[in-house]
């Protein structure tokens, strides 16, 4: 009973712990979305990508020597890790590539269909279920997509396909990041997947500028080293801090919190975004926008809900090893099978 007594408290606690560092998290994200969006143009957008990662190596690099254990410069998880980096270079790259063209709200609702897209993948490789309430909840979710999106409509732009690819981008490195499972540190999976992307970058950029003629419009997207002024320096090294602080932030949400309390609160980045760029630029997100982001908030809150009732879910504990765990991913062991319920 004393065993039980003290359990309660620890686990509230813990709760508490994890919607505290989603939330602030959320914020960072925010903050360095808003930072981006700001600095495009000043500085073209492989260079922020790369200020970013530069930041985040020098800062997580002399932390993991430090720490030590689990936490290691090298891992012979390299290739997935890499391979992650690939996808969440060339998926953000298209993310923040539609700034100049959509308010910031609307560009964050579509790439919010990225959960949606992990239920997919996560039934076609690694064997999860889908039932009839999940795939009901999925037409609802791409429904809220669709709207969102416009497509047909007068207002619509094909540039909004790019959050859309961004958040299958990010949906198939978090398949990934389920396979890693326990068997790696957040802080080295940060190392890699951050540091690789300040490599590939700028490839991505020499390729990009090689096919897409560079009009005026894309002025962003040009492939420049501007050598930074002193306030831009400055600036460029907080969107690193920002942008990692936020992604220990979340890892660690998820390893002290059940994923099924947590990740509702992830949500809270899109009012967040909302608010911020009416505040900042005036930004009033459109009707549709509004509609589509109700829906794909609903249909993800309630495949979290039906996934929160299913007994095999409700009686695991809090995942407390070091993983990087996203949006409704849950944690999983080495020697631990995949869990078959879902994902969210």
């Amino acid at each position: 009973m004393t065993a039980v007594a003290s359990f309660v408290p620890a686990q509230s606690s813990r709760s508490v712990q994890g919607v505290a560092c989603v939330l602030g998290g959320a914020w960072c994200f925010v903050g360095q979305d808003l930072m981006v969006k700001e600095l495009l143009g000043a500085q073209p957008l492989w260079m922020l990508i790369f200020a970013r990662a530069c930041v985040s190596v020098l800062v997580l690099a002399p932390l993991i020597v430090w720490l030590g254990g689990k936490h290691r410069l090298y891992t012979p998880l390299w290739p997935i890790h890499l391979v992650r980096a690939f996808l969440l270079t060339g998926g953000f790259a298209m993310f923040y590539a539609a700034f100049p063209f959509m308010p910031l709200a609307e560009v964050s609702t579509i790439f919010f269909s990225a959960p949606l897209f992990i239920g997919i993948l996560a039934a076609l490789f690694l064997g999860e279920r889908m039932g009839p309430h999940r795939i009901g909840a999925l037409v609802v979710g791409f429904t809220g997509v669709l709207i969102a999106m416009a497509p047909g409509h007068a207002s619509f732009q094909w540039v909004a396909l790019l959050p859309l690819m961004c958040a299958l981008t990010y949906a198939a490195s978090m398949i990934l990041t389920r396979r890693v499972g326990d068997g790696e540190s957040s802080l080295t999976m940060g190392l890699w997947t951050i540091g690789g992307s300040g490599v590939m970058i700028w490839p991505l950029g020499w390729l990009v500028n090689a096919v897409v003629p560079m009009g005026p419009e894309f002025y962003h997207l040009r492939l420049e080293l501007i050598v930074p002024e002193a306030s831009q320096l400055a600036n460029l090294a907080l969107l690193g801090v920002v942008g990692m602080t936020g992604y220990i932030l979340l890892s660690r949400a998820y390893q002290v919190a059940n994923a099924s309390l947590i990740a509702p609160f992830d949500y809270a980045y899109l009012p967040f975004a909302a608010m911020a760029a009416w505040f900042f630029w005036g930004e009033v997100p459109a009707l549709n926008t509004l509609a589509g982001m109700a829906l794909i908030i609903g249909a993800e809150l309630y495949i979290g809900y039906r996934e929160l009732r299913a007994p095999e879910r409700a009686e695991t504990p809090a995942p407390v090893g070091e993983t990087l765990i996203a949006t409704g991913v849950p944690a999983v062991t080495e020697d631990t099978e995949m869990p078959t319920a879902g994902i969210f």
